[in-house]
């Protein structure tokens, strides 16, 4: 099966509100990569996006987006999975690439969250009979909430969490938030839902990212896309054998490096889903980075840091950059993508970081995960 190249990417800076439709901004990002990887088309465009039907009142993104773009003719499909719609376009487009049916293929992610009241939405993430008093912030609430009783932490405990990805944002330029914050802000902040607090959460706001993929036997790029894998979860957290073991976060990431020859152990930096930091602290613990109970060390010792020995959120993350949710896939593979170029500029990471590059995408409270593996093509 042919090799997956990355070609191009482009991205806008995430805003509270981008005053523009979402399409609009998808065309000139397609436009922008297409310039980049130096192709006057591709094959296929897959779009993502939770919220652009509701919100917008605008299905059939892809078909816009292609529109927009001058690509009318490509092959185009929008392509969902709630908040990890983005690494759905992206496995899809892997696996249509891998298959042999196309040769290249722009995925592109947008959302604008500003355009409507997104929390109704958001809502319909979850159990919509079981979970239907729920919602995602109260769901992440009772899962940190069971993590500090059993493991007897204190919620100042995963405060490192927040105050790295705000020092990584404080230095992108396309970040929402670009001021650093202190731990004492972190655990002084307002109360959202018992425990947690105002810098445990990412922010609503609008976004757009764009990736362009290429079969290695038609065009090689700078960056492959060597490992892709999906898995799930039940949706209601007391249904699962443990609510804080992120099964599918295991699950996907063994997929994605099965075959390749690629462990925990080669990982060189993560773009972690850090919607809230009870997530990306279970994600580090299911993809065996830190033992179960411990996740939140890894973040107290440093070791997350663009100076550690596993960077984590390096442009911001979702707490700083901001989560644009169905650009925010794209948004993670942008920024893997500019760190495996030297593109990234005052975020970029020591040269010995420049090896496998992990992102996992969560939809839901742990209900679907998506995880790619990232490399240098040389």
């Amino acid at each position: 099966m042919p090799g997956v190249h990355v070609l191009g990417a482009s991205r806008i800076k995430v805003e509270k509100e981008i005053g523009e439709f979402s399409w609009t901004v998808g065309g000139r990002l397609l436009r922008q990569a297409l310039e980049q990887s130096q192709l006057e088309s591709v094959d296929a465009i897959y779009a993502s996006s939770m919220m652009s039907g509701e919100l917008e009142g605008q299905m059939h993104l892809a078909a816009l987006v292609a529109e927009e773009a001058g690509q009318s003719g490509a092959e185009a499909m929008d392509i969902a999975s709630v908040s990890a719609s983005g690494a759905a376009a992206i496995r899809a487009a892997f696996l249509a690439i891998k298959s042999g049916e196309v040769r290249t293929v722009a995925v592109v992610g947008l959302e604008r969250m500003s355009a409507g009241d997104p929390n109704p939405v958001l809502r319909k993430a979850l159990h919509a009979v079981r979970e239907a008093d729920r919602t995602m912030v109260l769901k992440n609430a009772t899962a940190l909430g069971l993590y500090l009783k059993r493991y007897g932490v204190p919620h100042s405990a995963f405060a490192d969490f927040a105050v790295n990805a705000h020092a990584n944002g404080a230095k992108n330029p396309l970040a929402l938030f670009q001021k650093e914050v202190s731990r004492e802000q972190v655990i002084e902040a307002r109360m959202i839902a018992e425990p947690l607090r105002l810098f445990d959460c990412s922010p609503v706001c609008d976004g757009g990212a764009c990736i362009i993929l290429s079969a290695e036997s038609y065009k090689k790029g700078p960056v492959l896309l060597t490992g892709s894998g999906c898995a799930t979860d039940r949706f209601v957290l007391e249904d699962r054998a443990d609510p804080l073991e992120f099964l599918a976060a295991r699950m996907s990431f063994a997929r994605a490096c099965e075959g390749i020859g690629r462990s925990a152990a080669d990982i060189r930096f993560f773009e972690v889903h850090d919607a809230f930091n009870i997530m990306a602290c279970l994600c580090l613990e299911a993809c065996g980075f830190a033992d179960r109970g411990k996740g939140y060390t890894l973040a107290e010792s440093g070791t997350i840091r663009p100076e550690g020995s596993l960077p984590i959120a390096t442009m911001g993350g979702l707490k700083a950059r901001g989560h644009p949710i169905g650009a925010t896939a794209l948004y993670q593979a942008a920024e893997i993508f500019a760190q495996l170029t030297g593109a990234a500029g005052a975020n970029q990471l020591r040269d010995d970081r420049m090896g496998p590059a992990l992102m996992q995408s969560i939809g839901g409270a742990g209900t679907t995960l998506f995880t790619h593996l990232f490399e240098p093509s040389q």
